[in-house]
C-alpha cells in the first residue's frame, strides 16, 4: 500500500509532468544580444532554452524581436507575446525569477602577452592602463568614473560608437568589438560582463587572459556592489505556476545546463544557497 507521503510524492510527479507537457515553451530572444541570442539559434540562451524545452517535452517558440534586450520585459513579456525571459538577474521586481541556473561575474580581459593580472581596480597594473573599452551604462563605465580614467578614455569609447550620443537613445558598444580593440591593441584592456565577452575571448586568434574582478564595486554613496551576480528565467508575476515548473526542470537539466555554458567559455561560480 502506498503512504501518504508517497501519493502525496506521486500527485506532485504527475501535476509536474501534466504541467510539462500542458503547452509550448514560449521564449523572447532579441535578434541583436549577440552573444546570448542570436536570429540562428546559435546564442549560449537559445541552447539554454533549447535545453530546457526538451527536458520539460515541450515545443519551442522563440519570439524574435529586433529590440534590444532590456525592451524584453516591459514590450514583450509584459504583454503576454511570450512567457520567459532568459539571463534576468535573480530577483529583478519587474518579474518572478526561477532559482539560478549560473553565477559569474564582470572580467578584466587583456592580451596574455601583455602579463596583466590585475583583478581589482587598485592593482598598480590596472593604474597603469590608459584605453580601456567598456560598455555604456554598465559597472565597467562605473569603474572608470570612479578611478577618475572616464575623461581620458571618452572620446575613445564614444568612437566605438561613432560618436551616437547614448542620451535619450540606446547606443550601446557591440561586446564583440571590445575584444576585437584588445586584440588589436587599440584598447589595453576590455571590462564586461562575462558571458557578454566569453565567446570572443575563446575564439580569439591571439591568447587573452579574462579575470574574473574579486572587489565590490565603491559607490560615491559608500555603498558596495559585488560585480558577481546569479542569473535566473523571468516569468510574468502571476505566473507562479509556470515558475515552479522551470524551477523543476532546471534542477533535472542542471548538468547539461553546466556543460553548455562552460562550453561558451563562462568562467561559472559557486551559487550562494
Amino acid at each position: 500500500m502506498l503512504s501518504l507521503r508517497s501519493l502525496g510524492l506521486s500527485a506532485c510527479c504527475l501535476a509536474f509532468s501534466s504541467l510539462a507537457l500542458a503547452a509550448d515553451l514560449r521564449v523572447c530572444a532579441s535578434e541583436t544580444e549577440a552573444p546570448f541570442s542570436t536570429r540562428d539559434e546559435t546564442g549560449f540562451e537559445n541552447r539554454v532554452a533549447q535545453i530546457m524545452a526538451a527536458k520539460l517535452d515541450r515545443r519551442l517558440i522563440t519570439v524574435w524581436t529586433p529590440q534590444p534586450a532590456i525592451y524584453l520585459v516591459r514590450d514583450w513579456l509584459e504583454k503576454n507575446k511570450c512567457d520567459v525571459v532568459m539571463g534576468l538577474d535573480t530577483g529583478d521586481d519587474r518579474v518572478l525569477t526561477t532559482k539560478p541556473y549560473y553565477r559569474t561575474g564582470y572580467v578584466i580581459v587583456t592580451r596574455a602577452d601583455r602579463n596583466i593580472t590585475a583583478s581589482s581596480w587598485h592593482d598598480p597594473q590596472f593604474n597603469k592602463l590608459k584605453t580601456i573599452a567598456v560598455r555604456f551604462h554598465s559597472p565597467g563605465e562605473q569603474i572608470l568614473r570612479q578611478t577618475g580614467k572616464y575623461e581620458d578614455t571618452a572620446i575613445y569609447l564614444f568612437s566605438l560608437v561613432g560618436f551616437k550620443s547614448p542620451r535619450n537613445q540606446y547606443v550601446q558598444v557591440p561586446a564583440d568589438r571590445l575584444i576585437q580593440e584588445v586584440i588589436n591593441g587599440r584598447a589595453e584592456a576590455a571590462i564586461a560582463f562575462a558571458p557578454e565577452v566569453a565567446r570572443y575571448v575563446k575564439a580569439s586568434p591571439v591568447p587573452l587572459r579574462m579575470q574574473l574582478i574579486t572587489e565590490p564595486l565603491e559607490l560615491s554613496d559608500g555603498h558596495k556592489e559585488i560585480l558577481q551576480f546569479n542569473q535566473s528565467m523571468g516569468v510574468r508575476k502571476d505566473d507562479a505556476q509556470l515558475k515552479a515548473v522551470l524551477d523543476e526542470a532546471i534542477d533535472a537539466a542542471g548538468s547539461q545546463l553546466r556543460g553548455s555554458l562552460e562550453a561558451e567559455g563562462i568562467p561559472l561560480l559557486r551559487t550562494p544557497s
